[in-house]
């Protein structure tokens, strides 16, 4: 297939007094994270990393073996025209992602009045290089079918660490209903809904979802096609 894949990582502090971590002590949300990042093969191999004071980009010089700072202090416009989602699993989205992407894709004729543009790689990591270099936002959301009810991206080692990035460089990640880093994982390989990028599309998603939620609880009338 030739697309570009990665590897993520994610540090976490070993709690005080253990000597021998069990996964128990693996659980932690990601706001407990001291380092995060991941590499990016392909035409050139990148290290993005952060330590919580920003997000750095490395480029691999391969005459002398070493990675070389290329993309200082990256960050990401709270603005974008831009959107990442596989639209082949839209008959199975909550109404709120629906919402969203039948807006953004309706373009200046719908209620954004402006165009959107859509890619998707289906590399979670190409995903969010794309979104670090020229902004954008991501989503993997839940769905009804069985096995993404809970999400389907790893908490613990792909969405903790990837929303500690994308929160670093000025953007937001969330489940859709809450800050992602926030979440207490329950086990090891817990997954979860992603939806990160650009702030203001990425709360604007998180609203559809919370007003919809009070539309089933009946807390108020149906929503308005937002500007």
């Amino acid at each position: 297939m030739n697309v570009s894949i990665g590897t993520i990582f994610s540090i976490l502090r070993c709690p005080d007094g253990v000597s021998e971590p069990t996964e128990d002590d693996f659980l932690q949300p990601g706001t407990r994270q001291v380092c995060a990042g991941y590499v990016l093969y392909g035409p050139a191999t990148n290290l993005v990393l952060t330590s919580g004071q920003g997000v750095n980009g490395f480029t691999l010089d391969q005459d002398i073996g070493e990675f070389i700072l290329t993309h200082p202090k990256l960050t990401i416009p709270e603005k974008t025209s831009e959107f990442a989602i596989n639209m082949s699993n839209q008959r199975h989205w909550e109404p709120a992602v629906k919402r969203y992407i039948d807006e953004v894709v309706a373009g200046k004729d719908g209620p954004r009045g402006r165009d959107f543009n859509t890619r998707w790689v289906a590399s979670m990591v190409a995903e969010v290089h794309r979104i670090l270099m020229r902004g954008g936002i991501f989503l993997y959301p839940c769905d009804s079918r069985e096995n993404v009810r809970e999400g389907r991206l790893r908490q613990l080692y792909e969405a903790n660490p990837m929303s500690f990035i994308i929160e670093q460089a000025g953007g937001a990640a969330t489940t859709g209903r809450e800050r992602l880093l926030s979440v207490q994982p329950g086990k090891l390989h817990q997954r979860i809904p992603v939806i990160l990028g650009a702030r203001e599309e990425v709360e604007r998603v998180t609203r559809y979802h919370l007003e919809m939620d009070k539309e089933r609880e009946g807390d108020m009338p149906p929503h308005r096609q937002a500007s």
